[in-house]
């Protein structure tokens, strides 16, 4: 597929693939200081004139929606409960024709008040970052004393009807690499679908290495040890994880392990990204990006920005690359990139 993008057409990159999920980070900004994401001292946030504002992003996500074909759209940071206008965006984007799937991901903090609010506004789901049942791995990891909250947060959300609630767990080796069962009962235990995610190349201080990633394999054969996992026979399509059934549980539930670095599934990857800052990302390891927020604040009309959006979508690569020998991490990390 060669040319340039049709001006009418959906969000399509030129081997094919159509973008219909976006993912939507609403901060830079972070109360926990993840030893995966950001240092201690955490990093310099953007100024708050480069972040978009809240009728700003409406409008990027109704050209999105009713434009370009998206139809789920994920709220990320940073921390996206720190953005003062989220149950605001939300509930503008649920009055969108046709109304998007609509989901956040968060590390739990200050959710047992918001849940309810944001399930009123029009959220349907919630994925907390949980990487530890330790409170003290959890400072270790974190660089905080939160896990309370996290866990607070996760059944606010399982009240609410954020359902399905998802847990996503990091683990970091010599840390926590021993906790994947752990985490597992206690998801299922409390109705929570189980997630794993390997460390990527996406840290403010570039030490990421393979030989300290927990592998996707690792943590399958872990999990094969404690449970009788069967496979799914739900059709995985775009989505990042692979999941299995759990066989020894009842009503047979779901664990899932998202391999990006390993068992990469670029080739059925339907996303597109939008930055605090008005940047499109064609994949979360671009280095590159394009500028919407320019645009918009001089004045360009829904059309422009709909053609320049696809525009950085045409652009988007076969793969992310991790692999090849010259191989650079973007240089944001993934806290200013939005998970």
């Amino acid at each position: 597929m060669t040319g340039s993008p049709d001006p009418t057409a959906p969000l399509v990159d030129r081997f094919g693939r159509v973008a219909t999920d976006l993912r939507v980070s609403l901060t830079d900004r972070c109360n926990l200081r993840c030893t995966y994401c950001m240092p201690p001292e955490g990093l310099p946030w953007l100024p708050k004139q480069e972040i978009l504002t809240d009728p700003e992003i409406s409008r990027l996500i109704r050209l999105a929606v009713t434009r370009l074909g998206i139809t789920e759209i994920r709220f990320t940071g940073g921390e996206p409960l720190l953005r003062p206008g989220l149950v605001g965006i939300i509930a503008e984007a649920a009055t969108l024709t046709p109304r998007p799937k609509m989901s956040v991901t968060t590390n739990g903090i200050g959710l047992d008040r918001l849940a309810a609010p944001l399930r009123e506004a029009g959220l349907d789901r919630i994925n907390v970052s949980l990487d530890t049942l330790d409170p003290e791995r959890f400072v270790q990891l974190a660089h905080r004393r939160k896990l309370p909250e996290t866990l607070a947060g996760l059944a606010a959300a399982a009240a609410a009807g954020l359902t399905p609630v998802k847990t996503n767990s990091v683990l970091v080796r010599g840390i926590n690499d021993d906790e994947a069962p752990a985490l597992v009962r206690y998801a299922l235990d409390h109705g929570y679908q189980p997630r794993f995610i390997e460390q990527m190349p996406l840290d403010a201080g570039h030490t990421w290495s393979r030989e300290r990633m927990v592998t996707a394999a690792e943590i399958l054969a872990m999990l094969e040890k404690e449970f009788v996992l069967l496979p799914d026979p739900t059709e995985r399509g775009g989505a990042p994880a692979e999941t299995w059934l759990v066989g020894d549980y009842p009503g047979t539930p779901r664990v899932g392990i998202i391999g990006s670095v390993t068992r990469p599934f670029c080739g059925d990857c339907d996303r597109t990204r939008l930055t605090a800052d008005g940047q499109v990302r064609n994949c979360l390891f671009a280095r590159e990006e394009s500028d919407l927020r320019a645009a918009l604040r001089s004045g360009a009309s829904d059309d422009d920005l709909a053609q320049r959006w696809r525009v950085a979508m045409w652009g988007k690569r076969a793969g992310h690359g991790i692999d090849e020998p010259h191989f650079l991490q973007p240089a944001r990390p993934m806290s200013a990139i939005g998970g």
